[in-house]
């Protein structure tokens, strides 16, 4: 054990902390042609971000004030069990999710779970833990650096890719996100992307990835996505983004019903959107959640005002419009008072 990791506060502060989520825009090596596994492009918006509280306590506990999936709590449980036993901070605490992310959407819900967690246990005890190493005790960042590197930057971010080693990738770009521009998600609420063990078979059956194809969505990315959105230069941005959600959603396609959407459903709705605005396009991670990101407030409302009038949004379908979040998470300590129970609160 890390020595300065024994120098633990007697009595655990009271923290609340927030975690953005993020959109997860597309691998760049998925095969780890050059040797690096993956690499990843993202973004971190405003909307469905998770909120995790932590104080002292008689005993260990969780309160999922707001979770929709009775499953968080028990999630909770177990990172609140792994942090204390990683780290010797054995004293008692109370959890309360506030706020969580929907699960297994595309939103990056259970990397913003345990950062939330994790960064509130750590500073409520005085821990000198960086946040991918909190990433790592909890078992997330396996593959993408998106979820780490939004929590600390927010902005538009982009990964090398995981280490040999198994460390969390490196975070090789981070851009300001224009302000004006404008993110359309279309959610299905009746189906959940590829997670767990469904998804470590899905990626181990994926064909190799030709070095070609990796070196163009890098040559995308690195000349065409980038440059653009430091610039302010909507088009090449929305015709990169595109680009690189069709050459990844095509290598998917297979694990994903023969689509690059996991939803057909949100496939139709973007894609009739695609072919009469100007739009990056592409669904985030796994899905169901596709996006489409447009220049203005006012061109997302007469996308979507011009989809409902053309039936293209299905029932099933929660369109919302968000913009990006140049801001990483957030942290609060709470003061605290002796309460009845000798603990502080």
């Amino acid at each position: 054990m890390n020595q300065r990791l024994r120098q633990i506060a007697a009595v655990p502060a009271r923290v609340v902390a927030q975690a953005p989520a993020r959109l997860h825009l597309g691998f760049l090596d998925p095969s780890a042609s050059l040797g690096r596994h993956f690499a990843s492009l993202g973004l971190v918006i405003d909307e469905f971000g998770t909120c995790v509280e932590v104080q002292p306590a008689s005993v260990n506990e969780v309160d999922t004030v707001d979770a929709r999936d009775a499953g968080l709590g028990e999630r909770l449980g177990w990172m609140l069990a792994r942090l204390q036993g990683e780290t010797g901070a054995g004293h008692p605490l109370r959890v309360i999710l506030h706020r969580a992310a929907p699960a297994h959407c595309g939103l990056g819900s259970g990397t913003q779970l345990a950062l939330a967690l994790g960064r509130a246990f750590a500073d409520a005890h005085g821990l000198a833990l960086d946040n991918r190493g909190l990433a790592a005790m909890l078992g997330r960042g396996e593959r993408s650096g998106i979820g780490i590197a939004g929590f600390e930057h927010g902005g538009l971010l982009l990964d090398g890719g995981p280490g040999a080693d198994g460390r969390p990738a490196p975070l090789l770009a981070r851009v300001e996100f224009p302000g004006e521009w404008r993110v359309i998600l279309l959610m299905d609420e009746t189906l959940a992307g590829l997670h767990g063990g469904a998804e470590r078979r899905a990626m181990a059956e994926l064909a190799p990835f030709a070095p070609q194809r990796a070196a163009a969505l890098c040559h995308q990315v690195l000349m065409k996505i980038l440059p653009a959105v430091i610039e302010q230069e909507f088009e090449p941005f929305a015709e990169g983004v595109s680009e690189v959600q069709r050459e990844i959603g095509a290598y998917f396609a297979d694990a994903q019903g023969g689509s690059m959407f996991t939803s057909p459903a949100v496939g139709r709705a973007l894609n009739w959107i695609g072919e009469r605005f100007s739009a990056g396009i592409g669904q985030s991670s796994w899905g169901p959640t596709g996006f489409a990101i447009v220049e203005s407030e006012a061109s997302a409302r007469q996308a979507l005002d011009a989809a409902r009038a053309a039936g293209v949004l299905a029932d099933e379908l929660q369109a919302r419009v968000t913009g990006g979040r140049n801001r990483g998470g957030e942290r609060e300590f709470v003061p605290t008072t002796v309460g009845a129970r000798g603990y502080r609160r």
